[in-house]
């Protein structure tokens, strides 16, 4: 088949090849309209260039087209990642009120140009042609017309002198879009930076506060000044009054205006205040101060508190209060440390000065927990009826003898506290001052006997006991005691375990006691109450809480039983004598010496 002309093609409607080029240079035969259109043309592109976005340039462009003659805009379609696709439709003026015809297979045909112009076919039939919108970097799309017929070259010329300046705005409008979102960028970048520079700057000033209160707690840390340097420190670092409490609410330390000391408070709330601290992440504001805790393993050891009534503290004296509250506690933890292992030290060698194991090192370890051990020292015991020997009570004990200046060693045997006491206990002191801090007079203080060398310790402590046990035996049963004071029961109490003391005890009370044994009666204590007494009827009735009369009974029935006559001299003195060492044994072994 012999090749169509172009103007073959052109009648036909029929796509043609890139070969069939428009015209790029005016015709000379051009009139005054023609080169008007060229002006006109020229206008536009100058207003394409005047800052439009790629969107308003093609409708300018497709605008334009019906005014250039027999044309009508069909759409634009720009290079997109390798594909054509529709990037802007005429508008219904610029349609001229004919329908919009759909491009069959866009891409295909236009790709098929190969960058070039050339025809293309619409499935209505019809001319069709595609003007490249170019660039300096090459083909950016297409502005695609229609014609019922070919149009003259002059107009087809019209149209690609539209093309070149459409083409050229788009790649200007291009530009100042990447540009527009270059400075975008650049002004973002330009705003984190300034935003991270201020969030460094933000944070070297937090960083310098930080290691000011290191410093500063640190300084305090340094000096020695336990809890009055931290809370000096605390007020010099955030300007707030402060306040440190035990874990009872009992002011330690406190420095600036308002901080003083005032009433303890109750002992629920400041209960209550513990717990809700301890559940809190941060410090826990309340009634006008902010309060820290001072942990140590979980354990709460005291509280930190700023007096800040205007809510005025904020992160930084937050912080503060928390390294506060850290430094709080080490001291604390540290010094309770040292307080249990002296105590440790002191009660490992109480024990080992009681048993006499340790007499050549004992004066070493006794300077080691600041205690003079040369020199007279007496041992003395306190017992409280139904108070166990725990740290309570050793501390109660203590406390008591250190507010009488008394230089001590104290320890715990059996359900006594010990103490190694340089020098003598003044009196009754140390019995009083006990039970005003247990708050109790149901108990007893034995003193032991002088010690001048640590050998004698052990023996001391034996006496203090035996004067503790003698004491609680008597009438009355609390107060204190000495091993001196013991008289006839010191000389009893050496011959505590003598056969004949025993013998003794069962020649004279063993009836009385039989019979309390078979019967359940109280004949020998009643017996031992009534020597006590003086041979008071009043006075052993009121101890025995009995009667006159059933204690008369009593006295005829302990004649009657024992065969002795207690107005008989020897028999009211052996009696007696009896009765007093049956007091301070406990016991006498039944079956030895039963009278027959």
């Amino acid at each position: 088949m012999a090749d169509r002309t172009p103007d073959a093609a052109h009648q036909s409607g029929e796509p043609c090849g890139p070969s069939h080029q428009a015209p790029t240079t005016a015709p000379v035969s051009w009139g005054l309209q023609q080169l008007t259109s060229l002006y006109k043309l020229f206008v536009l592109a100058m207003a394409m260039f005047e800052g439009r976005s790629g969107q308003e340039i093609l409708q300018l462009a497709m605008d334009e087209v019906p005014r250039l003659g027999r044309c009508r805009p069909e759409g634009c379609y720009l290079l997109t990642s390798g594909h054509f696709e529709l990037e802007a439709v005429p508008s219904a003026e610029a349609l001229g009120g004919h329908a919009r015809r759909d491009l069959p297979d866009p891409a295909a045909q236009l790709t098929a140009l190969g960058g070039e112009d050339g025809a293309i076919g619409f499935g209505a039939g019809g001319w069709g042609w595609a003007t490249g919108l170019r660039c300096a970097d090459g083909l950016l799309g297409y502005l695609v017309v229609s014609a019922p017929q070919p149009p003259p070259d002059d107009e087809r010329f019209l149209v690609y002198a539209l093309a070149r300046p459409t083409g050229a705005a788009l790649y200007n409008a291009d530009a100042r879009r990447r540009d527009r979102e270059y400075a975008r960028q650049l002004f973002r970048a330009i705003e984190e930076r300034e935003a991270v520079n201020a969030r460094l700057t933000a944070l070297v000033a937090e960083l310098e506060g930080q290691r000011t209160v290191h410093e500063v707690l640190a300084r305090a840390d340094v000096a020695d000044e336990g809890e009055a340097g931290i809370a000096r420190a605390v007020y010099e670092l955030t300007g707030l009054p402060t306040c440190i409490e035990d874990r009872f609410g009992n002011p330690v330390a406190w420095a600036g205006p308002g901080a003083e000391a005032g009433d303890k408070p109750d002992p629920a709330q400041r209960e209550r205040l513990v717990h809700d601290a301890m559940r809190a992440l941060t410090p826990l504001r309340r009634q006008g101060r902010l309060v820290g805790l001072a942990r140590h393993h979980g354990e709460v050891l005291g509280t930190i508190a700023l007096i800040d009534p205007e809510g005025t503290a904020a992160e930084a004296e937050e912080f503060t209060l928390g390294h506060a509250c850290t430094a709080l506690s080490l001291e604390l933890a540290h010094r309770r440390s040292l307080a249990e292992a002296e105590l440790r030290m002191r009660r490992d060698l109480v024990d080992d000065l009681l048993t006499g194991s340790d007499e050549g090192g004992a004066y070493a370890r006794a300077e080691a927990v600041g205690h003079d051990l040369r020199g007279p020292h007496h041992v003395v015991v306190a017992q409280w009826r139904g108070t166990v020997a725990d740290d309570r009570f050793l501390g109660a004990v203590g406390r008591a003898a250190q507010g009488l200046g008394l230089r001590s060693l104290l320890a715990r045997r059996a359900e006594m506290a010990v103490l190694v006491i340089r020098g003598k206990p003044r009196d009754a002191g140390l019995y009083e001052a006990v039970a005003e801090e247990l708050g109790s007079v149901d108990g007893a203080v034995g003193i032991g006997s002088l010690c001048e060398a640590t050998a004698e310790i052990p023996h001391s402590f034996d006496k203090a006991v035996r004067a503790l046990t003698v004491r609680g035996q008597s009438e009355p049963s609390h107060g204190t005691i000495a091993y001196e004071e013991l008289g006839l029961y010191r000389i009893l109490d050496r011959g505590k375990d003598s056969r004949d003391v025993q013998l003794f005890v069962r020649e004279w009370l063993g009836p009385l006691l039989d019979y309390d044994d078979a019967h359940g009666s109280d004949l020998v204590p009643t017996l031992t109450q009534y020597f006590d007494h003086g041979g008071n009827y009043d006075d052993t009735a009121h101890a025995l809480a009995v009667h006159r009369s059933t204690l008369r009974y009593r006295l005829q029935r302990i004649r009657e039983v024992s065969g002795r006559r207690l107005d008989d001299v020897d028999s009211r003195f052996n009696l007696q004598v009896a009765t007093r060492i049956w007091k301070v044994s406990g016991s006498v072994p039944e079956g030895e010496g039963k009278s027959p």
